[in-house]
């Protein structure tokens, strides 16, 4: 059975999605999953981004931000200094991040994926210990190589899958998210694409479509339980945003800037505890990393004032990615707790009395 997702639910959102309503909404991008539930402790897994799919290694303009820095993205230093993301994308857990990173660039020699001779994969995580057993160490090279060589285009699952099978968003279960935005001709008619892995907020922070969900769905708040609604946030948020709008690395940490309002529209501060870290890249420009003899390279760049529809898209996608992890997630038992899913039939009736039902 489909999941449903949260224009399914009448859920309003701005912007026109593209064709999936998802980051693989920008061509040629894949992504994979390997996602790990056993016995009472196991619930993590890994999820796999080529920017331009899992026969091109051409590297990619990309840039960083970390809204909060309570959590680890590797590799985000040289894309930084450098500009450029070279390889695949990897998301996990907070223990899984060393062998999920040494996997791609084993997997990366294997293939003859790498763009020179020494690789600094990007792997960001989010901490799943509430419900998945971190200490275990359950990842393993196998499910890293399972997500990298079943990377697809077209719809992707949503929920309780890959690195976001064990987390948790609001305390509701949360997980993968993703969503697009097409933008119009007029506004250069480029694709913006969000794929967020969601495992942050409070519940009273909750916010869907303008509307204070969490001040009514207060029931089965596993972490604060009606206390404390300032407890601290120790959750984490990773989103990586993918568009086809040619932008230089400095615009494109502009853009990944631009991600934190999408998290900031569904209710979020950013707590003390929460690594929030963002990437946003760029696949025009396939000429980037390579020039002519003399070491020239012939590039577009789209002019700043042209770059807010992309900045708003980038917001829209972000917030929409969001909402969809958790109206795909289900209910879970796990390691130290269990959590509910976002009770979607609540939802639509809040929505209605605000008038803000789609």
């Amino acid at each position: 059975m489909k999941k449903k997702r949260a224009r399914d639910l009448g859920i309003p959102f701005e912007g026109a999605p593209g064709k999936f309503n998802a980051i693989t909404d920008v061509e040629g991008l894949t992504v994979g999953y390997s996602t790990i539930i056993a016995g009472e402790t196991a619930r993590t897994g890994v999820t796999i981004i080529h920017p331009r799919g899992s026969s091109n290694k051409t590297p990619v303009f990309a840039g960083v931000h970390s809204f909060n820095g309570n959590g680890e993205m590797t590799g985000a230093a040289w894309i930084e200094e450098g500009g450029l993301l070279e390889g695949p994308i990897g998301l996990t857990n907070t223990h899984s991040v060393g062998i999920v990173r040494d996997t791609i660039i084993a997997w990366q020699v294997q293939h003859d994926f790498l763009y020179q001779p020494w690789s600094c994969p990007v792997v960001a995580e989010t901490a799943d210990a509430w419900l998945n057993d971190m200490n275990g160490f359950f990842v393993k090279a196998e499910h890293v190589i399972e997500a990298l060589d079943s990377a697809a285009p077209g719809e992707i699952e949503e929920g309780n899958v890959g690195g976001g099978t064990g987390m948790m968003c609001y305390e509701f279960k949360g997980g993968t998210g993703t969503a697009s935005r097409k933008l119009p001709d007029k506004f250069g008619g480029w694709t913006v694409g969000a794929l967020a892995q969601t495992n942050f907020g409070r519940r009273h922070q909750l916010t869907i479509a303008g509307v204070p969900v969490g001040h009514h769905l207060v029931a089965d708040t596993p972490v604060i339980n009606g206390e404390n609604p300032y407890l601290q946030d120790d959750g984490s948020l990773i989103v990586i945003v993918a568009t086809d709008a040619p932008l230089l690395p400095h615009q494109l940490k502009r853009v990944a800037k631009r991600i934190s309002l999408g998290m900031a529209r569904t209710g979020s501060i950013g707590g003390n505890g929460s690594g929030d870290i963002f990437l946003a890249f760029s696949t025009a420009n396939p000429q980037a990393a390579y020039g002519d003899e003399k070491g020239l390279s012939t590039i577009q760049a789209l002019n700043n004032d042209h770059i807010d529809p992309v900045f708003a898209a980038t917001a829209y996608a972000t917030e929409e990615a969001i909402i969809n992890s958790m109206v795909a997630a289900e209910d879970m038992k796990g390691h130290e707790l269990s959590v509910k899913s976002l009770p979607h039939e609540e939802v639509r009736n809040l929505l209605k009395v605000y008038n803000r039902l789609g």
